[in-house]
């Protein structure tokens, strides 16, 4: 930690858990918007060219996150690292497992990586309002955007009743699977 940087009134060890509790989300953000663009080029069917311009929006949305959150650990006097290999170190979740595949499935497999990583992030904007109101507030207006990108999702993916035709599926498998063979219409 370059104690130079350190901002005013925030002690060291502070500093040293936001940037913890920040690398995680920057690694996450970064993984997000690859997987993200993963099914902007793969996603098939009726509805492509509405999901693919919709993926695209959130993609630099999210981009734009990731320099945000990279930006306070840099701040906050530690160096922002999400090269590749860093993040295939660290993170503690697996690949998108989804190749080409209906809108529906990679829609509904998008939504369960949007649960991981919006809870993910709602833990850290809790555990940062206990050290420092700048860090909490960058994350908690990120966590609404998030929501509201899951929202969007979610919106191709409700039945007529609004349920989410992935039913009671817990991974991105199991909810592609469901949502590709279901009955918008029930």
């Amino acid at each position: 930690m370059d104690q130079h940087f350190q901002p005013a009134g925030l002690s060291g060890q502070a500093a040293q858990e936001l940037t913890d509790k920040l690398q995680n989300r920057l690694i996450s953000l970064v993984d997000l918007s690859l997987v993200l663009k993963h099914i902007h080029w793969n996603v098939v069917g009726p509805g492509f060219i509405a999901v693919h311009e919709l993926l695209d929006d959130q993609v630099a949305g999210v981009r734009d996150m990731a320099d945000e959150v990279a930006e306070r650990i840099a701040t906050l006097g530690v160096v922002p690292n999400a090269l590749a290999g860093h993040i295939t170190r660290t993170r503690t979740w697996d690949d998108y497992d989804l190749g080409r595949a209906v809108v529906e499935a990679h829609l509904a497999g998008l939504d369960k990586v949007y649960d991981g990583v919006i809870g993910d992030h709602r833990s850290a904007v809790e555990e940062t309002a206990k050290l420092d109101p700048v860090t909490e507030d960058l994350l908690t207006g990120q966590l609404g955007k998030l929501e509201l990108y899951q929202w969007f999702v979610r919106g191709h993916i409700q039945n007529t009743s609004g349920e989410l035709m992935s039913g009671d599926a817990t991974t991105e498998l199991g909810a592609a699977a469901a949502a590709a063979t279901a009955d918008p219409r029930e």
